[in-house]
């Protein structure tokens, strides 16, 4: 109920302004009504701070969930340690908001998707896009290269947009790349031929 309020005020607080893509689930529902409130007021810079800020104390920390969630924890002393917290980080009060209203609704353990996917609104508000590249081994500077040539200039990118690319080991895919924009994926891995290989002598035998 409450979080579904936080959402709701957040969204009627930033009406006039829209997230520049489409998230879903409930972490983008979160970090939706997280963007346009803090892009409305003019601090989505400092509440992207924010929440990177408190994802990585997170992470190093677990503790700090660990508190939050506590059921025997008031209401009011949960409170408390967010406020510790926003202090401590300088957190942006939507951001220390936010952290309140999961620890309310036991939602906490989504915190990390949301930063996640805030993380996304982030990057294509600033004409950012993120390209996964996997490959069986570490790919050389030569050849970041070349594909960030390739794909810069690709109707996913365009002229205004930035490409950053980040490349994932994944040695399971025996040798070649998939490459993911977005919503987009390009399966070149020979892992991916062996396998349509299979099935078409499977499907013949």
């Amino acid at each position: 109920m409450v979080a579904r309020q936080f959402v709701r005020y957040l969204a009627t607080a930033a009406k006039s302004v829209r997230p520049p893509v489409q998230l879903y689930g409930l972490d983008g529902t979160y970090a939706s009504a997280l963007y346009t409130a803090a892009a409305k007021s003019n601090v989505l810079d400092k509440s992207f701070e924010s929440v990177s800020k408190l994802n990585k104390t997170i992470e190093k920390d677990p503790k700090v969930l660990q508190i939050l969630s506590n059921p025997a924890l008031s209401e009011g002393s949960r409170k408390e340690v967010v406020d510790v917290l926003a202090k401590q980080l300088t957190l942006e009060p939507l951001v220390a908001n936010l952290l309140t209203v999961l620890a309310e609704n036991n939602r906490l353990e989504l915190f990390g998707d949301v930063a996640k996917q805030f993380s996304i609104l982030n990057d294509a508000h600033n004409g950012v896009v993120e390209a996964r590249v996997v490959s069986a081994k570490p790919l050389d500077s030569k050849i970041i290269g070349r594909l960030n040539k390739a794909i810069s200039s690709s109707k996913y990118v365009g002229p205004s947009k930035q490409l950053r690319i980040k490349n994932e080991v994944d040695p399971s895919i025996l040798g070649g790349l998939i490459v993911e924009i977005g919503d987009r994926s390009v399966d070149l891995s020979v892992q991916s031929k062996v396998s349509k290989l299979n099935k078409v002598l499977a499907d013949t035998i």
